[in-house]
């Protein structure tokens, strides 16, 4: 499993639904990823439970993934959420 921290930066630049953006970056991987946030472990390919997620500047989240590219699917859900 491969589990990071991230605090999300301009989130609130992004296209209309940054939410969206994410399940369909996360939907590119074969492996199970989630969200982890205020107690919430949320499955990232989700869209409904990614919904509840209310993602803000500076917010922190725990990003995981267990798969045979979990690496992969981690790292490019960071980058979209760090603004690279």
């Amino acid at each position: 499993m491969t589990r990071k921290n991230v605090t999300v930066k301009a989130i609130t630049k992004r296209e209309e639904n940054p939410i969206a953006m994410l399940v369909q970056i996360a939907n590119k991987f074969e492996s199970r990823i989630y969200f982890e946030s205020d107690n919430r472990h949320i499955n990232a390919k989700s869209m409904m439970g990614m919904m509840t997620l209310a993602l803000y500047d500076d917010e922190e989240v725990v990003v995981s993934a267990e798969g045979a590219d979990e690496a992969d699917a981690v790292d490019a859900l960071e980058t979209y959420l760090l603004d690279r």
